[in-house]
């Protein structure tokens, strides 16, 4: 598949064009998105145009960019960032961090994660921890996949000597899973993500397998995992913040699972 490396692109105009391509969107689509006269629009493609602030924004938001592209969109047009980047540890961001942990605690007793756009795990509640647990040593775990950096779940998962080690539906389940974090990778427009996903599919292998689907599709594909003795079965609902005006929360995602049968609601709730 070709993407458009928009993170190399280096005018406005181009970086407009690129993201256009890339949400596959005619001109006509996106004029009338935000709501400007086609020709105005490629009078900014070509350059013959300089945008207003507010014409920045208004393109940027009718093609869904991420917010930290947004910034770089907004400095080729000559324009200061409007959208800020907090470390989670920041005063700041403390709203942000309680809301975080009440999400966390109130899915007690079944497992959630607070996830950046790389997939690092930021926050755990105490029955992720659990989970990690009834599978061995975490930080073992971790070191089998080869990695020392923050730990990433997207790595953990595919990688052979991680999780997907002791997921017994791996076959049903890996395709999906990969082809969601190479969705999530493309829609950012990021080289390095993009890259990051191609990697996680070449540990994924079997890429026929990645690229079909399954004839018959459940309503929600379960994951199941093999503690050696009972198997959980567990299904994962992602969220996000819906209004969020900070890069590192609007890049934030929380994936919490919720038992998917009895068996696996008694390992969590005993």
């Amino acid at each position: 598949m070709t993407t458009v490396n928009i993170s190399a692109q280096t005018s406005f105009n181009s970086v407009l064009k690129g993201w256009r391509k890339r949400k596959k969107l005619s001109q006509l689509d996106l004029a009338l998105a935000a709501e400007v006269s086609q020709r105005h629009l490629s009078w900014l493609e070509t350059g013959k145009s300089k945008p207003s602030r507010e014409m920045v924004v208004r393109l940027a938001e009718a093609l869904d960019v991420p917010l930290r592209d947004r910034n770089q969109i907004l400095n080729l047009a000559g324009f200061a960032n409007l959208y800020s980047e907090r470390d989670l540890t920041e005063p700041a961001m403390e709203p942000v961090q309680q809301i975080l942990q009440e999400i966390l605690t109130h899915h007690e007793p079944y497992p959630a994660f607070v996830l950046d756009r790389n997939w690092n795990i930021k926050l755990k509640n105490d029955a992720a921890g659990i989970l990690f647990e009834a599978l061995g040593d975490p930080e073992k775990v971790w070191r089998d996949v080869g990695d020392t950096g923050e730990m990433n779940i997207a790595l953990l998962t595919v990688h052979p000597n991680g999780l997907r080690k002791f997921i017994s539906n791996w076959h049903d389940v890996g395709p999906p899973f990969v082809r969601r974090l190479k969705k999530e990778a493309l829609d950012s427009g990021n080289t390095a993500l993009i890259e990051k996903s191609r990697r996680l599919q070449d540990l994924a292998g079997e890429p026929e397998l990645i690229e079909s689907t399954h004839p018959d599709l459940l309503p929600v594909l379960p994951l199941e995992i093999d503690l050696g003795g009972p198997i959980l079965t567990l299904c994962s609902v992602i969220s996000t913040f819906g209004t969020a005006q900070d890069i590192t929360a609007n890049e934030l995602r929380i994936e919490a699972f919720y038992p998917a049968d009895e068996q696996t609601r008694r390992f969590f709730s005993e």
